[in-house]
C-alpha cells in the first residue's frame, strides 16, 4: 500500500468550472438562462464563457489577479461566475447597493482589474457582448495548478465588524456546490429563480450547482414581489432562495396568491415551520448546518413540529464536524439545549483566510482546528444545533443573557407583526435591556405589543421599549441591520437619559 502514491491522473485539481464543460454536453440544448426575451441553452452559455474569458486574458488578465464585478442578476452576472475563475482571475463579486466609497475602499483593498457587465468600460473601451463577440471559442481555458488556488474573494456583509475578504479555494467550492445540491435534494433540470443575488457569497455556491444539475436559471435583477409571483407562474419555477425577511415580503404581498405547484425555497436564520431551514456564512460560502427532517417528526404537534424547525440542525455531508464550545475552556458544552457556547465548524469547504488580514484569520481560524462563527448556540440532546444569537448580540441585563433571536421569535408569533428585530438599549440601573424594532401589517400599540411578550417571556426577557417602523432598515443581502437599529436605541437612551419602562 505505501508504494500506492498520487498521480497526475487521480489527483487532478478539483473546481466547479469542469461543471459547465459537462453541461453543454449532457444538457447542451436545455434552456440555462432566461432574462425577460433573452434565452441562453447551455451550450450557448459555455461558449460565451469561453469567448468572454479568452477576451479578459487578451485584455491582460493574468491568473492570480482579482477581477471585480458589480452587476444585477442578468445573465452576464451568472456567466461570469465561470468566466472570470476560467481565465485564471479570482471573482470578487461586489455588492450593488453599497455606496461608492465603501466600494472604492473594497476595490483599493483588493488591487484588481475592473469590469462593469452593464455598461461601458472607458478604459478599456468595449462593453460585455463585444467581450463575447471578440471571444475565441476554442480558447483553453486557464485550469487551477492547484485545488486550493483562490478561486472567489467576496467582502463580508459587515453585520458586526468592517467588512473582510474572504478568500476561498477551487476545492472549496467544488465541495460546497456538490454538498448544497445533495442536502437541498435538488433534482435533475429544476428550474432556478434569481431573487438572492448573485453577488451574495456567489448565491450560495448555486451559480455553478445549477450548471452541475442542468437547471434553468431565470434572472430577476431586482425583487419585487409582485415579479416573484409573475416569474414562478410564468415559467413552472422549482428552487429559489433568500433571507427569511424576503420570504416574509413575498407572503405579505397584497398580490399574494396560492401557487398551484409547490415551489421549494431555502433561507435561514429564523423560524420556519414548512420551509427547508439552514445555516451559513460567507466564510464557509454555503450552506453547512442543515434541520434534516425526521419522519417522525411529522406525527407530533404543529407547534412541536415548529419548535424542531427553528432549529438550524446537523452539519451537512460536506462538513467535517461542528460543534458548540465554552470559548473560555474549548470544552464542548452539555447538551441539553441549554447550555451557550460558540458555534465552530471544520471541513473543506472553509475558507482560506481573510485578503490580506493575517491578524483576523488567526483570530477565528484557530491551532485546535475550529473556525469560531461568532454565533452564539445550543445542542439538543439529539444532537441538533440551535444559533441562539451573534455573540455581539447577546443583550445583558440585570447579569441576565439575553437572545434577541429567542425574543425576535416571539414576536414574529404575533399576527399584526410583519418585520421584527430586537437589540440592546443602553440602561442607567439595569446595563441595557432589549428594546423592539417592529413593522406592522395590522393594528397594535407599544402596550399591546409588550403584554404580548409579558404573556410569553420572563419579565426580564421582555423588551422596555417598542418603536414602531414603516421599514426595517435592511443590507442588500436582506439582513436588518442591527447595527443601525442599535444606534437608534442608544440615541434615544442619550437624549432621554433612562429607560421607560
Amino acid at each position: 500500500m505505501d508504494q500506492l502514491k498520487p498521480t497526475s491522473a487521480n489527483s487532478c485539481p478539483l473546481t466547479p468550472l469542469t461543471f459547465l464543460q459537462r453541461a453543454a454536453t449532457v444538457y447542451g440544448d436545455c434552456i440555462s438562462v432566461v432574462y425577460n426575451e433573452t434565452i441562453f441553452t447551455w451550450s450557448q452559455t459555455s461558449q460565451r464563457c469561453l469567448q468572454v474569458a479568452s477576451s479578459l486574458v487578451e485584455l491582460g488578465i493574468r491568473r492570480g489577479d482579482v477581477v471585480s464585478v458589480l452587476a444585477f442578476n442578468v445573465p452576464a452576472m451568472y456567466e461570469l461566475q465561470f468566466v472570470v475563475p476560467m481565465s485564471g482571475a479570482v471573482l470578487n463579486n461586489l455588492n450593488t447597493r453599497l455606496d461608492s466609497s465603501t466600494i472604492y475602499v473594497m476595490l483599493r483593498h483588493s488591487s484588481q482589474q475592473n469590469i462593469d457587465s452593464s455598461a461601458n468600460n472607458v478604459n478599456i473601451c468595449t462593453t460585455y457582448e463585444d467581450l463575447v463577440k471578440n471571444g475565441d471559442l476554442d480558447f483553453d481555458w486557464v485550469r487551477p495548478v492547484s485545488e486550493c488556488d483562490p478561486i472567489t474573494l467576496n467582502y463580508t456583509s459587515g453585520t458586526t465588524s468592517s467588512p473582510k475578504g474572504v478568500v476561498h479555494s477551487h476545492r472549496a467550492i467544488f465541495v460546497i456546490t456538490f454538498d448544497s445540491l445533495i442536502d437541498w435534494s435538488v433534482p435533475k433540470t429544476p428550474v432556478y429563480l434569481w431573487i438572492l443575488p448573485m453577488f451574495h457569497s456567489n448565491g450560495w455556491s448555486f451559480t455553478w450547482g445549477m450548471a452541475a444539475v442542468g437547471g434553468t436559471n431565470i434572472c430577476l435583477p431586482k425583487f419585487k414581489a409582485d415579479d416573484v409571483f409573475s416569474n414562478v407562474i410564468r415559467h413552472n419555477v422549482t428552487h429559489m432562495c433568500g433571507a427569511p425577511v424576503v420570504l416574509n415580503m413575498i407572503a405579505n404581498s397584497p398580490n399574494a396568491k396560492p401557487l398551484l405547484n409547490p415551489v421549494h425555497f431555502l433561507t435561514g436564520g429564523a423560524l420556519l415551520l414548512r420551509l427547508y431551514h439552514g445555516y451559513g456564512m460567507t466564510e464557509v460560502a454555503g450552506v453547512v448546518v442543515s434541520c434534516a427532517w425526521k419522519e417522525k417528526w411529522n406525527q407530533v404537534s404543529v407547534k412541536d413540529r415548529a419548535i424542531l424547525k427553528a432549529r438550524q440542525g446537523v452539519r451537512t455531508l460536506g462538513l467535517t464536524d461542528v460543534n458548540v464550545l465554552d470559548r473560555e475552556s474549548g470544552i464542548g458544552v452539555k447538551r441539553d439545549g441549554l447550555t451557550q457556547g460558540e458555534i465552530v465548524l471544520k471541513g473543506a469547504c472553509l475558507m482560506l483566510g481573510y485578503f490580506k488580514d493575517p491578524q483576523a484569520t488567526t483570530q477565528c481560524m484557530t491551532e485546535d482546528g475550529w473556525l469560531y462563527t461568532g454565533d452564539v448556540g445550543v445542542i439538543h440532546p439529539d444532537g441538533y444545533i440551535e444559533i441562539k444569537d451573534r455573540s455581539k448580540d447577546i443583550i445583558i441585563t440585570g447579569g441576565e443573557n439575553v437572545s434577541s433571536v429567542e425574543v425576535e421569535s416571539v414576536l414574529y408569533s404575533n399576527p399584526v407583526v410583519h418585520e421584527a428585530a430586537v437589540v440592546a438599549r443602553p440602561e442607567k440601573f439595569w446595563g441595557e435591556t432589549p428594546c423592539a424594532f417592529v413593522s406592522l401589517i395590522g393594528k397594535a400599540s407599544s402596550n399591546d405589543i409588550i403584554m404580548f411578550f409579558q404573556e410569553r417571556l420572563p419579565r426580564y426577557m421582555v423588551p422596555k421599549m417598542v418603536v414602531f417602523m414603516e421599514e426595517l432598515p435592511k443590507m442588500s443581502t436582506g439582513k436588518v441591520m442591527k447595527c443601525k437599529l442599535r444606534d437608534i436605541a442608544k440615541n434615544m437612551y442619550t437624549r432621554t437619559g433612562m429607560s421607560k419602562m
